[in-house]
């Protein structure tokens, strides 16, 4: 199929007349004529009804008419990026684990881009959906969280997916609640405290080729009996700001975001449990300026808000 074709196709549909798109187009007619002829024998199909009133699209001719027009748009585009010049848009994409001290490092990234054309994903989601999110659906970074008993088990299964992998943090989880909760009064907090308040949880936490059964029973003690499962992070906040009963686990968060909420954060003297952050990519993948530049703000983020 010939690209010309299609043009002089879109010229002629447009203004339905041979004669209107030969003067349009600075071409004789019998040529323009000849080209949608061959067009149409290529494709097997009738574009055109000729009639005393002027060339008129058949059906096909329409849904083959708007094929058109996105082709071309599209070689117009790339013509307009590689000939005149026309500045290449800047692309990031990230998948993470819902945490403080990662959106403070994408807010002040964002501060970085330039005024050219850009593109900027940003998704929070578990490590499961992380890891699927870099290999299949065209994420470049990811940032995937888990326990320290899971650290040989994730370098493994990373390795044999392909995938780099670099350690960003090393933290222990802190309680989070609003500062009228009666535990934020407390000097000191252990595990038996909690079981009067309501708990809020992360509704997909999950270790992939591991029984979620098994991965919940890890993650969350027995010893709550009321739980709120929420995907959204903004909810977790309103939650934990207007019900006084509840409480939750996180990577310790900034100082403005609990001011923003009236939350207090506070630590557990019996949890002992570490997590660990850490960034990965493909294997084959060579990092962006643009990612480098994300990685340095974590970097300074992490030293803010993980000490």
């Amino acid at each position: 199929m010939n690209i010309l074709h299609m043009k002089y196709a879109v010229e002629v549909a447009k203004l339905g007349s041979l004669n209107k798109a030969a003067e349009t187009l600075i071409i004789a007619q019998p040529n323009i004529s000849r080209s949608i002829k061959e067009l149409e024998a290529d494709l097997g199909i009738t574009i055109f009804n000729r009639s005393s009133k002027g060339m008129v699209l058949t059906p096909e001719g329409e849904e083959f008419i708007r094929y058109a027009k996105s082709i071309l748009k599209q070689i117009d585009d790339v013509e307009l990026m590689y000939k005149q010049g026309a500045p290449k848009k800047q692309k990031f994409s990230i998948s993470v684990p819902r945490a403080c001290y990662i959106s403070d490092a994408f807010a002040e990234f964002s501060k970085c881009i330039s005024e050219d054309p850009a593109e900027l994903f940003y998704k929070e989601t578990n490590s499961q959906r992380t890891i699927n999110n870099v290999i299949n659906n065209d994420y470049k970074l990811g940032i995937i969280r888990y326990a320290e008993n899971y650290d040989k088990y994730f370098k493994t299964m990373l390795e044999e997916k392909g995938l780099a992998y670099e350690m960003v943090a090393e933290f222990t989880y802190v309680l989070i609640m609003s500062r009228d909760n009666p535990l934020a009064s407390k000097d000191t907090i252990t595990f038996d405290d909690l079981p009067p308040y309501i708990e809020i949880a992360h509704a997909d936490p999950y270790v992939p080729s591991l029984p979620l059964s098994r991965v919940v029973k890890d993650e969350l003690p027995d010893n709550i009996d009321r739980r709120i499962f929420i995907f959204e992070r903004a909810s977790q906040f309103d939650l934990l700001s207007e019900n006084t009963e509840t409480f939750m686990w996180v990577s310790p968060a900034s100082q403005k975001i609990l001011d923003r909420y009236n939350l207090i954060q506070k630590k557990c003297i019996d949890n002992k449990k570490i997590y660990k952050d850490v960034l990965i990519y493909k294997d084959n993948y060579r990092l962006t300026p643009l990612d480098k530049q994300f990685i340095t703000e974590l970097c300074e983020s992490k030293r803010k808000y993980l000490k």
